[in-house]
C-alpha cells in the first residue's frame, strides 16, 4: 500500500503540472508553464485506495466503476479542500470559475475525474 501510495502520489504531481501547462498554453503562455504544490502529494496519494476498492467492484461496468471513483475524487478533493481552506493553505480556488461548489470543486471536471480514477484503476491493478 506504500508504494502505490507514493506511486500515487508522483502520477498525481504529473499529472497536474500537465494539465496546467497545458491551460498556460490554452492562455496564450507559450512556455506551458505547469504546476503544482506539495501539498498535493498526500492528497494524489490516497488514489492508492481505488486498489483495494477496484477488487470488490471489478465485476461492475467500466462506466459504473468510473463513476464510482468520480464521486470519490469529488469527496476527496472537497474534504482536503475544506480542511486545507480552513487553514489558509488551499492550493486552488475555483471561485471565478463557471459551475463550481465553494470554491473548492468543479462540477465540469467530472469527465476528467472520470478518466482519472480508471487511468488509476488502470496503473494500479496492472500487476494484480
Amino acid at each position: 500500500m506504500k508504494h502505490n501510495f507514493f506511486l500515487c502520489g508522483s502520477i498525481g504531481w504529473c499529472l497536474e503540472v500537465f494539465w496546467t501547462g497545458c491551460h498556460a498554453l490554452l492562455r496564450g503562455e507559450p512556455t506551458m508553464m505547469g504546476k503544482t504544490s506539495l501539498l498535493m502529494f498526500p492528497i494524489y496519494g490516497c488514489a492508492a485506495l481505488i486498489r483495494p476498492l477496484y477488487h470488490k467492484i471489478s465485476s461492475i461496468p467500466v462506466f459504473f466503476r468510473g463513476c464510482i471513483y468520480t464521486v470519490g475524487i469529488y469527496a476527496a478533493e472537497f474534504i482536503s479542500g475544506t480542511l486545507l481552506t480552513s487553514l489558509g493553505i488551499c492550493p486552488w480556488d475555483y471561485s471565478k470559475t463557471p459551475f463550481h461548489y465553494k470554491g473548492i470543486i468543479r462540477f465540469d471536471y467530472a469527465p476528467v475525474w472520470f478518466l482519472t480514477g480508471l487511468l488509476f484503476e488502470k496503473i494500479l491493478t496492472k500487476s494484480s
